[in-house]
Formats: structure tokens, C-alpha cells, sequence
């Protein structure tokens, strides 16, 4: 019997990408007893071994969509899933497990407490002169800010592909396990229990953000 991976589909995700990059990983890994989809069914989320929750633009959007599809119930999947299986989040799939974000004034799911909030780089130059842009968009490095079995075989400082304008803030410092510096330091990347998220994009980033797919589908929290 295979094992499903669940790629949440609630109208805003980069979902063939990201399931396409799961995908490989899993052929990567010689798991061919793994089945990716992509849904927005909720029993099928319910179903699956481990979750991805991706995301992309507003996070007020976000939110809305995965609230209203299917009455409630794909959102109600999702916090089942959040509370006993693996689940990874991926960019504003990351930033909607928090309280709240400065986005629009949006509330998030509330899984991991903190905040999500907006880089204020206005008229900032960056070391070689540059202006800061915002959003930030290109690759950056991530410094592993606490041992984790996703980052295994994944070199400290390693480079992966962001593009967003917001940013993780929890409140406990123990839920941020991955640390970039574009203006100050800034959490990147966040775990708690059977939850691991990232601002950056795995499957833009190569053979490391292949690395942490592989890594998820093998985590046993």
C-alpha cells in the first residue's frame, strides 16, 4: 500500500512546482512506495501520511480561500493534520501558521506563536552599496539555527531561493530553526512537534531544496 503525501490545493499554492519537486525527491530516494497529490478534498488530507501546505501572495487571500473551501472542512483537515501527522509549510504556507501578520491586519492559524511581519529596509543599502530591495527576491543563505532531522545532510549556510516581503517573527525563539541575514536576521525557517515551514522556496532551490523534500518524507516526529 502506498504512502500519500497530501499537497494542499486551496486556490493559492504553487502546487505544480511544489509537487513535481516532492515527487522527485520521493524517486530521488528510491521511495516508490510514495503517492503525491495534490488536493483540495479534505478526507484525502485526512487521509495522508504527511501533509504540504504551500502558499503564495496575500496571506489575507490565503487565509480566506483555505477558510471557505469546502465549507470550513478543508481548513478543519489541515488543524487535524497539523496536530498528528507531519506537515510542511512552504513560503506563506509557513508565514499562516502563526498568530497573526501585519498583512493586511490577517489572522493566521495559530500553531506556532508569533507574528509575521514586514521588512522596513526604505533607503537601506546593503554591504556592496545596493539599495535593499523589498520583496526579497533571489537566493540568500539560511544558517541552521537549531539541529533538526529535515536539515540532515543539508550544509549549514546553505543557499536557498526567497521571494516575499514579510517575515516570521515567533515568539519562542526554540520554534525558529533556520536563521537569514538580509538587513537584520530574520527567521526563515520554523518546527515545532511534527510541524517544519520555510520562507524560501525548496523546490526553486536545487539540490538542497530537494534534499529537505527527501528529508520530510522520511521524518518520523
Amino acid at each position: 500500500m502506498k504512502r500519500c503525501v497530501a499537497v494542499v490545493d486551496y486556490g493559492m499554492g504553487n502546487l505544480r512546482s511544489v509537487s513535481q519537486a516532492v515527487a522527485h525527491a520521493a524517486r530521488e530516494a528510491a521511495q516508490g512506495d510514495i503517492e503525491v497529490i495534490v488536493t483540495a478534498g479534505p478526507e484525502a488530507v485526512r487521509a495522508a501520511e504527511r501533509v504540504v501546505l504551500p502558499g503564495q501572495g496575500a496571506m489575507r487571500d490565503c487565509m480566506r480561500e483555505l477558510r471557505e473551501a469546502h465549507g470550513g472542512a478543508l481548513l478543519e483537515a489541515v488543524l487535524d493534520a497539523a496536530a498528528r501527522k507531519p506537515l510542511m509549510g512552504v513560503c506563506v504556507g509557513m508565514q499562516m501558521l502563526l498568530d497573526h501578520s501585519e498583512e493586511q491586519d490577517t489572522p493566521g492559524l495559530g500553531l506556532i506563536p508569533g507574528r509575521v511581519r514586514r521588512f522596513r529596509l526604505e533607503g537601506r543599502t546593503q554591504p556592496d552599496g545596493s539599495r535593499y530591495k523589498v520583496p526579497q527576491m533571489g537566493w540568500n543563505r539560511v544558517r541552521q539555527a537549531q539541529p533538526h532531522p529535515v536539515w540532515a545532510g543539508v550544509p549549514d549556510e546553505a543557499w536557498f531561493y526567497f521571494v516575499h516581503s514579510y517575515y516570521a517573527e515567533p515568539a519562542d525563539a526554540r520554534h525558529s530553526a533556520g536563521l537569514t541575514e538580509y538587513g537584520a536576521s530574520f527567521t526563515s525557517a520554523v518546527a515545532r512537534d511534527n510541524i517544519f515551514a520555510t520562507q524560501f522556496h525548496p523546490e526553486k532551490s536545487a539540490a538542497h531544496g530537494l534534499a529537505l523534500y527527501r528529508n520530510f518524507l522520511d521524518w518520523r516526529p
